[in-house]
């Protein structure tokens, strides 16, 4: 199966499974698998000195989460959410590589600020699992504990200036507080709520039908 996305000058064609461009780096399944399967065998020969990546590895491993990042976008439009969290995950791997193996600081903030990013769509997915199955409780705490990773990574890193004004964050902030707009209520708190009112309008024989029904709900 192939994905085709249309863009302003042309269409990017992907691969539904596997890497997006079909593409075996040195016969493995993606570049990271490759790199990892190369770094396990330098570091059997040198156990004194952990494997590097180059200027030129990080480029191309960038390149790759580029593909997947692509495909995760044309998933979560087609509401394949599983799909979306194993490419996300695939990338959030691939960025703790990096950051791992990659000597030069600089060189991997420039790939790991896009963490953010790849943590928020992957809750959007996860959410979105839980959310089609009902459970909206499982939803919220997914969301949730998003936006902690999202500013745990910042914090870890040195940057906590962006905590305050990330895109991100806020997008699934944003996002939870419509999921619990939108969460349908139980008998006990529609019970709740009208014994409330009823309160409020001094409306008190309504307000004892309904705490009685809320004491027969409850036994």
């Amino acid at each position: 199966e192939k994905l085709q996305l249309r863009m302003d000058l042309g269409l990017l064609q992907m691969n539904r499974k596997g890497r997006p461009d079909g593409k075996r780096p040195h016969g493995h399944a993606t570049l990271l698998d490759y790199h990892r399967a190369k770094c396990l065998r330098e570091a059997k020969g040198n156990l004194e000195e952990e494997p590097a990546l180059s200027g030129a590895d990080c480029l191309h491993l960038q390149l790759e989460s580029i593909q997947y990042h692509h495909r995760c976008m044309c998933l979560f439009q087609l509401d394949d959410f599983a799909g979306v969290v194993a490419d996300a995950s695939h990338n959030l791997a691939l960025l703790d590589f990096v950051e791992n193996h990659a000597p030069d600081s600089d060189a991997v903030w420039g790939i790991l600020q896009f963490r953010a990013q790849v943590l928020m769509i992957q809750t959007r997915a996860m959410a979105s699992i839980a959310l089609k199955e009902l459970q909206y409780d499982a939803a919220e705490e997914q969301v949730a504990a998003g936006v902690d990773q999202i500013r745990e990574f910042y914090r870890t890193h040195g940057h906590e200036e962006f905590i305050e004004h990330c895109d991100e964050t806020q997008m699934l902030e944003d996002w939870l507080e419509e999921i619990r707009a939108q969460r349908p209520i139980s008998e006990k708190e529609r019970l709740e709520i009208a014994l409330k009112e009823a309160v409020t309008r001094e409306d008190y024989e309504k307000a004892a039908h309904y705490r009685d029904a809320l004491r027969d709900l409850e036994n």
